[in-house]
């Protein structure tokens, strides 16, 4: 069986290189991983950390580039892969521009889709976007859709989506946690490793995305460099997305204070055991609501909504949004308060068990493509 998985940033590439790796483990799957080149550098950082070789790669980012351009170049490129390689099902991730382009590819050439991790929703199209919609139109092109979770089953099942064709199988970022996370690591960062060694409580962030631009992120900013200026004691460590619209805002904020960390964004190693190391999680961000929990350290979400309701049922996280005093006030509380932080910290994630890979790997062993064929 032929499988060809198809990813093009860096959060992708966390979350399909585990997947790839327990596909080498069958003799009967002949994997094939196409980038897209959506991320370089970054894409770059994770496949070396997870020791894993594409064997094709398009190369899409050019300067100026939109979201129109990212979407033609992969569906251009894609044309003579897939007329080459054949394989029987092309398996994306998530909501990004090259999952639905890869998506639409596949489509057009009559091959199976499998879509991982499928069914979020905000039910905002343009909240985040342009992944609400990204998932949304993914999820009808594909044929079968491994869900993180029964929530995500749920969305689907409402949206008319075949049962048989869902199968709820764990994230598959915990399951990367296995090759990135070690009780001895050594940070390639240094001021990292001097941060770690001083054992002062870390508060990780990360905004950057798109609908946060301007005032919501300078609220953001604002909010940090309160926070920062109350507990001195205590370490901020922002790695900022090199995009000129968001390191204006945050390095004319928060360049001057002597516990804020302004860092260039961090490579898997070094992000994920930071995170396993760090008291507290401000971010806008997805996969950090799912990976933070994992280590029992809460999330206060920069957002107005989130795409992971069951991480805030579950109690792992908690949506803030982006007022500065809300920002402040609901961070005061998990720092100041030793019972507000416990229940969070010690809420179960229900992102699932790190073996996701391997159910989606057995699902794929079991399905019967021929009734997809031409």
């Amino acid at each position: 069986m032929k499988v060809m998985t198809v990813f093009g940033t860096r959060p992708e590439a966390i979350k399909m290189c585990p997947l790839v790796l327990e596909m080498k483990k069958h003799p009967e799957i002949q994997s094939v991983v196409c980038l897209t080149g959506q991320h370089k550098e970054m894409l770059r950082q994770v496949m070396e950390a997870f020791g894993i070789t594409e064997n094709y790669n398009l190369n899409i980012m050019r300067p100026r580039q939109t979201i129109s351009t990212i979407l033609s170049d992969i569906l251009v490129g894609m044309d003579n892969i897939l007329e080459k390689e054949k394989p029987d099902i092309v398996l994306v991730h998530g909501d990004t521009s090259t999952s639905f382009a890869a998506a639409l590819s596949a489509f057009n050439h009559h091959i199976t889709v499998g879509h991982v991790e499928a069914g979020l929703r905000t039910y905002n199209k343009y909240s985040p976007f342009p992944e609400e919609m990204n998932r949304c139109l993914t999820a009808r092109i594909a044929d079968y859709h491994f869900a993180p979770t029964n929530n995500n089953r749920n969305n689907l099942l409402r949206e008319g989506i075949d049962g048989e064709k869902i199968f709820v199988t764990g994230n598959t970022v915990i399951d990367s946690f296995h090759t990135t996370v070690k009780n001895n690591y050594v940070f390639s960062e240094k001021v990292l490793t001097g941060l770690v060694d001083r054992k002062r409580k870390i508060v990780l962030i990360t905004a950057h995305r798109r609908e946060n631009w301007g005032q919501p992120l300078q609220n953001i900013c604002d909010a940090i460099l309160d926070l920062a200026r109350r507990y001195s004691d205590m370490d901020f460590v922002y790695p900022v997305h090199l995009n000129p619209v968001v390191r204006e805002t945050v390095f004319g904020t928060l360049g001057e204070q002597d516990n804020i960390h302004l860092l260039d964004p961090l490579d898997v190693l070094d992000m994920h055991n930071l995170m396993s190391r760090s008291f507290l999680v401000l971010t806008d961000s997805g996969g950090l609501q799912e990976e933070a929990p994992a280590f029992g350290v809460p999330v206060l979400v920069l957002r107005t909504e989130t795409e992971r309701p069951e991480a805030v049922e579950a109690g792992t996280v908690k949506v803030v949004g982006v007022d500065k005093d809300t920002i402040i006030n609901e961070a005061r509380l998990l720092i100041e308060s030793a019972d507000a932080y416990h229940q969070m910290a010690h809420a179960v994630n229900p992102y699932g068990d790190g073996k996701a890979s391997e159910r989606i790997v057995n699902c794929i062993l079991e399905r019967d493509y021929s009734s997809f064929a031409d």
